[in-house]
């Protein structure tokens, strides 16, 4: 009887299909994936493939962006119930009445939010873009940073950059400790302790370095430490180990109990849920075309600041 991931891969060749896997996913779902990377990665790469389907194993909001991206093109998501607490914590109608409260601000909208929030942004961002996003919006005008509070502040004390932030937070990164991660560096002194910012500025006090996925990766991959406190989700452990087998890896600790700190949506995927939205295409992610074309703006100016490229900004909001 094939196994799981004979039956993936045959089922990819079938149907000429793409697999972007998340650093958040499990192992097991990273190793049988194209290319595992952060969102704006998967994102950039779906867009660009000459695949027809694309199966994007993560959470809802990044596969509508491949969606956004490459409208014409099959998206699928293992479990769409795979959702995100910053979305969440972001609906649509508040957000637009926040929006209309400041008409002539421009609103930096972080990636990590749903297609209709991003059809009323200015310009999206990620963690490893928005330095070089807000740097291009000119200092006369006022920035809205949604939904992330700990990033917005993290991003407005370094560029030294006054911004409104909404009151959003990722449930994963602010149950680290800080109290515990202090107790953990006392024990590993010699560790480097990297982080998201999206952590809480307490315990981003102890951090190293501070980045996206994609550069915490990085940085344990080159730095000779031996030993590093890793602050995000435990599924970048993953490729962390298999590029850094020498090292010891720990990940920083959460209040409470709780030994680890898993994305409880990113881990609804499974080898078999792939294996079935490969066999019958489904759970599609669809989006009407109108959504697409507004969504896509904010997404198009990251891009293009992210490439170089001078950006028009709209002289206030109208919606």
């Amino acid at each position: 009887m094939a196994t799981v991931q004979e039956r993936i891969r045959a089922l990819k060749t079938k149907h000429n299909a793409l697999i972007l896997a998340h650093f958040y996913e499990d192992g097991a779902i990273q190793d049988i994936a194209d290319h595992v990377g952060d969102s704006l990665q998967l994102a950039q790469i779906g867009e660009a493939a000459s695949q027809p389907v694309v199966l994007l194993a993560g959470v809802v909001f990044m596969a509508e962006s491949v969606k956004i991206l490459s409208p014409t093109k099959t998206v699928l998501i293992p479990d769409p119930a795979a959702g995100c607490s910053l979305v969440d914590h972001s609906p649509y109608d508040m957000y637009l009445a926040w929006r209309r409260e400041h008409r002539d601000a421009l609103c930096v909208t972080y990636v990590n939010s749903s297609a209709e929030v991003k059809s009323i942004t200015d310009v999206c961002v990620t963690s490893s873009n928005a330095e070089k996003v807000l740097a291009a919006i000119p200092k006369n005008r006022q920035i809205l940073f949604g939904p992330d509070r700990n990033l917005g502040r993290y991003l407005a004390l370094k560029l030294k950059r006054e911004m409104v932030l909404w009151p959003g937070a990722c449930e994963v990164h602010v149950l680290f400790s800080s109290r515990r991660l202090f107790e953990l560096k006392a024990k590993h002194p010699h560790a480097i302790v990297v982080a998201h910012p999206e952590c809480d500025e307490a315990v981003l006090q102890y951090a190293d370095v501070i980045g996206s996925t994609s550069r915490l990766l990085a940085e344990v991959k080159t730095n000779p430490a031996r030993e590093f406190i890793v602050a995000t989700e435990n599924g970048i452990l993953h490729q962390m180990q298999k590029a850094r087998p020498d090292a010891l890896l720990l990940q920083a600790p959460a209040q409470g109990s709780c030994a680890c700190n898993e994305c409880p949506y990113m881990k609804l995927n499974t080898l078999e849920k792939v294996a079935h939205a490969l066999e019958t295409l489904t759970p599609e992610v669809t989006l009407p075309g109108e959504l697409i074309d507004r969504s896509k703006i904010s997404l198009q100016r990251m891009l293009a600041i992210s490439r170089g490229e001078p950006v028009e900004w709209p002289s206030r909001f109208n919606g």
